[in-house]
């Protein structure tokens, strides 16, 4: 299924993600990380839109940006809308939590995407794909049980309950997806394009106001992971919306290996960032492993 290979690829590139921002947020101020990490993909897109306007004939198709209405502009900001709020809850919990506990809380979103897909798209996992999904997210429960052990308790901490928000706003942004690429029928680059734009319409006022009106209250440092967490995310969309966009795709399977990611956010709290209680989380991570291998089956 060419629909899982483009997931897992896609998941190599959001692990890759979730590290430079940690890295981008660790003691910084977060609001402006945001915005110039996403002025990187709206710097990428905003020329190609623009040749789409002037020149269609002359791009390839695979980065051609379709003309939108009026309707279909509103639909496209709900998304970057919708994603900005995600992040922003996310990128603060991001900077409290050790990465080996943020990234497996983060990737309890397939509970939630799974949830909205069967209302919402009546979508059926074949049985090898339920027993999948079904170990991946019992692996992601694991992983609160190891978060004890660093004393942090998911039911009364602050930063858990933002990363819980952000998880599920993200996964019905997932859900979202589906529905402006199948249903709604936008081209990949037109999604991904005006999505780049309208984050930036949307976080820009954030920035102003973080300089200008008080809110800093913590200093901005710039760091060459800044840039680099707009490309990476790029890159895993791109690929990720390609998978979405096949007929044959279903959200509820993509997106708990799109999450698979987290092994990479694991190996680097464990082994660069030095974070503690590796065994457990270990077999928390086998786990998504045999995970992803069922369902590839499936």
């Amino acid at each position: 299924m060419t629909w899982i290979l483009l997931s897992l690829l896609s998941a190599g590139f959001l692990g890759v993600y979730d590290l430079l921002k940690k890295l981008s947020v660790r003691d910084n101020a977060v609001v402006p990380v945001l915005f110039f990490s996403n002025l990187a993909g709206a710097v990428f897109w905003g020329p190609l839109l623009v040749w789409s306007w002037m020149d269609p004939n002359s791009i390839s198709s695979g980065l051609y940006v379709d003309p939108v209405d009026r309707q279909e502009h509103a639909l496209l900001f709900a998304k970057a809308a919708l994603v900005s709020a995600s992040w922003i809850f996310g990128y603060f919990a991001l900077k409290h939590l050790p990465l080996s506990i943020a990234g497996p809380i983060r990737s309890t979103s397939p509970l939630w995407t799974i949830s909205f897909a069967l209302i919402l798209f009546q979508e059926r996992p074949t049985p090898y794909q339920w027993i999948g999904i079904g170990i991946i997210l019992l692996s992601f429960y694991a992983f609160s049980l190891a978060g004890k052990l660093e004393g942090i308790h998911f039911h009364r901490d602050k930063w858990v309950g933002y990363m819980i928000v952000g998880t599920m706003l993200g996964a019905l942004s997932s859900v979202y997806d589906k529905y402006l690429l199948q249903t709604v029928g936008f081209t990949v680059p037109t999604v991904q394009a005006w999505f780049s734009i309208y984050l930036l319409v949307i976080l820009g006022p954030f920035a102003l106001l973080h300089r200008w009106a008080g809110w800093a209250r913590h200093r901005f440092e710039w760091r060459w992971s800044i840039p680099l967490v707009g490309l990476a995310l790029l890159i895993a969309d791109f690929v990720y919306f390609a998978a979405v966009r096949d007929p044959e795709a279903l959200i509820s399977v993509i997106t708990p290996i799109r999450r698979s990611g987290v092994i990479i956010t694991f190996l680097a709290g464990i082994f660069w960032l030095k974070e503690k209680n590796v065994r457990p989380k270990a077999w928390c991570v086998a786990g998504i492993l045999l995970g992803i291998v069922i369902l590839h089956r499936g």
